[in-house]
């Protein structure tokens, strides 16, 4: 009787197990990295609003009452009161932008 290669059912369990455990490491990992991208990306538009309020300022000798008229006067557009996680972008009275 001739016997043919072939991996058994205890290397394929082996083998499978290796893997889930890999994708546990793994899997979380990437969890954590998205949500740091998130809130990189929502840093990032704030400063590119804040930047706006200042050309605003050099602009019109005064700073923006609030986002609306950044808007108004297409320094800014809708979409970047929004970050990518849905955070709201808003203004203080002091022109200071900051994201809740």
């Amino acid at each position: 009787m001739k016997r043919e290669e072939a991996f058994t059912l205890v290397e394929m369990l082996i083998v499978l197990l290796i893997i889930s455990i890999l994708i546990l490491l793994i899997v979380p990992n990437i969890a954590k990295r998205s949500s740091n991208i998130h809130a990189q990306g929502c840093d990032a538009q704030v400063e590119l609003v804040q930047s706006q309020v200042v050309a605003y300022e050099l602009d019109h000798k005064e700073k923006p009452g609030n986002l609306q008229t950044l808007l108004s006067k297409n320094y800014i557009e809708e979409k970047h009161l929004k970050c990518g996680d849905g955070k709201t972008i808003k203004m203080r009275a002091n022109g200071e932008i900051y994201y809740e």
